[in-house]
């Protein structure tokens, strides 16, 4: 059976001498949803980082679209076609709207503004905002920048740590309304969220993550539909 699009295979390691992964596996498909959910401290955010190169593997490895890339820096994999999201500091506050999807294009040479039209498509308050700075933004709209910025990059697989935190209900779904869009593209999305009802009701697979390990992987749909996972994670 061929990989994955994207997988983190039996990842072990953490910071120091401590490990937070222990023979965690996270794989997302090709334009489908991945969504990694757990409690707190379950290690969500460090298998994350774990897949981007931020965190240094002792065993396992980290593949996609079949080429071995556990041995490459973060910015190595952005360049593969990876873009990832951090939860925080994620934009420029002083530089205008346009100015921060500018910076997404960095690594790019060719002409990006068939990119941009498309951001501004897809998140039509960016354009109506674009020169203003984007500290000035609600905290639903610097999200938007930020995940405007990492598409610049034209990634193959969009990594968002968090992208809903602090947002309110409205604004989370128009968040995972636009998620949705993103992944029609053909583009793979993993995610990790707190609100792991919501975030399993748009995702095609779902990681319940406990201590750094592997619990349940399943459909969203599966997941929210198993007893155990419901009364364990989810409030019953």
């Amino acid at each position: 059976m061929a990989d994955p699009y994207l997988i983190g295979e039996a990842m072990t390691g953490g910071y120091g001498g401590a490990d937070i992964l222990h023979s965690c596996t996270i794989a997302v498909e090709k334009g489908q949803i991945a969504v990694i959910v757990g409690p707190n401290g379950a290690g969500k955010s460090t298998a994350m980082k774990a897949v981007f190169g931020m965190l240094k593997l002792r065993a396992g490895h980290v593949k996609l679209d079949g080429e071995d890339i556990t041995a490459l820096s973060p910015q190595a994999r952005v360049a593969k076609g990876m873009g990832f999201v951090p939860q925080t500091h994620n934009i420029f506050t002083s530089m205008t709207v346009e100015e921060n999807l500018e910076m997404g294009a960095f690594i790019r040479r060719d002409d990006f503004a068939d990119t941009m039209a498309q951001v501004y498509d897809l998140f039509p308050i960016l354009k109506q905002k674009r020169l203003q700075p984007a500290g000035e933004l609600s905290g639903g709209q610097r999200q938007q920048v930020a995940v405007g910025r990492a598409l610049m990059t034209q990634p193959k697989v969009l990594m968002l740590d968090e992208p809903t935190a602090g947002v309110s209900p409205i604004v989370m779904d128009e968040l995972f309304d636009r998620i949705i869009e993103v992944a029609r593209t053909g583009i793979s999305i993993l995610m990790v969220e707190q609100n792991a009802r919501q975030a399993l009701e748009i995702a095609d697979k779902g990681y319940v993550l406990v201590q750094g390990a592997n619990r349940f992987t399943d459909t969203g749909k599966a997941l929210l539909a198993d007893p155990e996972v419901r009364r364990s994670f989810l409030g019953g």
